[in-house]
């Protein structure tokens, strides 16, 4: 008989619900699979991998997942793609008929679980586009209606829903203030008319025990509880529905609630603000400053220019080559911006740790009796921050293995307050020892130890190492085995085998994971490949040119060969023994 590889395809709209432990896309798997396993005497397999698109609209079909599984149908290594409903794949009218076109290239069709249509023929084509019609008429007139209603009560007013301010509780379609929290947001307006900083009212704040009140959720969870960041103090300063007002768009109304802050104390902190905002802004239209702008260049010297990148109200920091920028080039540089803002202020505050060193470099006139005061200013000054670096830094030069970083001595000497010699350089120079590894259409940067420079954790791999302890933990209990757990996690045997290694990471492993300063090569894909530990327990990923070990007692060598390093992970000895012991097979010998 034939194997049909069926990949189940899931999606909700909304990130609502999605961190619970059973949410509507685990429905939706498990619904899939069950319609699957029905099927199996037609040969219907379901494959082992995950296609999640959670929180993403089905009015476009730039999602993740979704383009992950159109790659394998490409490739030929899909036969079926199941749906709980054909909405999932696409709301779009025309974008189905570009999903039909891709799947009849390569030989696919599709099925939905909750919905009876045979698409290979005519009349079923037909019903199909009726029923996209339908949903696509749908998704339309349903946000225009949520539109024009919101537009219209804003305009009357009302408060429409959603988080309400600190200060407020909802009442009806209006705010209550709750005095008590009131009380704290008078207390920051004045506290920042006086002291003109955001960053200083949050230390002020903080020192004297303040912080956000908890808060509980109409299902119990709490939050708040904890010190004031500025950006929850920018919210606060910047809140309109404090001096009682509603806006919708560019449009103002009197809103139904009470004001909190008096008309002339909310205009002073706006004046301020915008006054604070003008003094940051690197560019005329700049939001988010780039704090290497124009300081930034390649090995051959092309400038690299600020650019960046939106999803949703994430936005994303680039500095790329101004040719790559322009389109006059096919090849040059796109880092991530955080990353080499980040190595350029570790390598600048790294100059202040030692202060005679500096004086001695820089050519600083020092008396000897000066130097217990240079030191001390080397440890108090703020070398990380962002004034400090816009003036220190004249040019950072990107190389494959190292960052050279141009410094000015005038603007170090002015920062410690010194003179300098007659004969003192312009400036100095100082080396970040990282590497640029391809990820993507960007270059990540890589420090010398193969950590990543902004660690970053793998939200996928954090998952997954999730899912392997919590599918450990049922085994053990020993109301089911392997095959009864994957009938009802609807995915391969083999493929919860290879997930299950992930329960029996060492904890340096794990805590790699967590913080994300695993080397960027391990993820979720390089650890549950099929060949990623063979009988003996070798990983094999791929040839390497050097290595590194995470050793903790009593733990057995595992190989993990990376694909520019290799790294040793180590996995307890009773692993393989307790895995053959849940499969039932006798445990292989002990690796020495």
């Amino acid at each position: 008989m034939k194997t049909v590889r069926c990949a189940i395809y899931t999606r909700k709209s909304s990130e609502e619900g999605l961190d619970q432990a059973f949410n509507s896309l685990d429905a939706q798997r498990e619904a899939c699979a069950a319609y699957i396993l029905s099927q199996a005497s037609e040969g219907w397999t379901a494959l082992p991998d995950i296609y999640d698109d959670g929180g993403l609209s089905g009015g476009t079909l730039d999602r993740p997942a979704l383009q992950r599984l159109l790659s394998e149908v490409a490739a030929g290594r899909v036969d079926i793609i199941v749906v709980y409903k054909v909405d999932r794949l696409t709301r779009s009218l025309l974008d189905f008929s570009k999903l039909v076109e891709a799947l009849d290239k390569a030989g696919t069709s599709f099925v939905s679980v909750t919905q009876s249509f045979n698409t290979t023929t005519s009349m079923g084509r037909l019903t199909l586009n009726m029923l996209l019609s339908f949903a696509q008429f749908e998704r339309e007139v349903t946000a225009e209606r949520i539109r024009d209603k919101i537009a219209a009560s804003k305009a009357k007013g009302m408060w429409m829903g959603g988080n309400p301010p600190l200060g407020y509780a909802p009442d009806g379609r209006s705010l209550e203030i709750i005095e008590a929290h009131a009380a704290i947001v008078r207390d920051i307006f004045d506290r920042y008319l006086r002291v003109g900083n955001v960053r200083a009212v949050a230390e002020e704040l903080a020192g004297e025990g303040i912080g956000s009140p908890v808060k509980t959720t109409i299902t119990g969870r709490q939050f708040g509880g904890l010190p004031f960041t500025r950006g929850q103090l920018y919210g606060i300063l910047k809140c309109p529905t404090y001096v009682g007002e509603v806006h919708h768009r560019d449009q103002i109304y009197p809103g139904l609630h009470k004001p909190i802050i008096d008309r002339d104390i909310w205009e002073a902190t706006q004046a301020k603000l915008a006054d604070n905002l003008q003094g940051h802004r690197s560019g005329a239209r700049a939001d988010r400053p780039s704090l290497l702008s124009g300081k930034i260049v390649d090995a051959n010297g092309a400038a690299l220019v600020p650019s960046h990148a939106s999803k949703g109200k994430i936005r994303y920091r680039y500095y790329v080559t101004r040719d790559l920028q322009h389109g006059d080039a096919t090849t040059g540089m796109r880092i991530p911006a955080p990353e080499i803002e980040l190595a350029v202020r570790g390598a600048v505050a790294s100059l202040f740790d030692d202060g005679l060193a500096l004086a001695a470099t820089a050519g600083l006139r020092v008396s000897p009796s000066d130097m217990g005061t240079l030191v001390r200013r080397c440890a108090e000054i703020d070398a990380r921050g962002r004034a400090m670096i816009q003036d220190i830094v004249r040019q950072v030069c990107i190389y494959d293995g190292r960052i050279d970083i141009l410094c000015s001595t005038d603007a170090i000497a002015e920062a410690l307050k010194v003179e300098r010699e007659d004969n003192a350089p312009e400036t100095i120079s100082i080396q970040s020892a990282v590497r640029l590894t391809r990820s993507g259409r960007a270059m990540r940067l890589i420090q010398d130890n193969g950590a990543a420079v902004a660690a970053t954790p793998n939200t996928s791999l954090i998952k997954l190492l999730i899912r392997a302890r919590r599918w450990w933990a049922r085994l053990q209990v020993g109301d089911v085995d392997i095959k009864t757990l994957s009938e009802v996690e609807g995915v391969a045997p083999a493929y919860i085998t290879r997930v299950l290694r992930l329960a029996f990471l060492a904890p340096a492993v794990v805590d790699g994971i967590l913080t994300g300063t695993l080397l960027p090569e391990v993820d979720g894909t390089a650890l549950t490949s099929t060949g990623a530990i063979s009988p003996a327990g070798a990983i094999r990923l791929g040839k390497c040119s050097r290595q590194r070990e995470v050793e903790s007692g009593g733990l057995q060598s595992v190989r993990f060969p990376a694909l520019s390093c290799k790294i040793r992970l180590w996995f307890t000895s009773r692993f393989l023994a307790a895995l053959h012991l849940v499969i039932g097979r006798s445990p292989p010998p002990r690796l020495s």
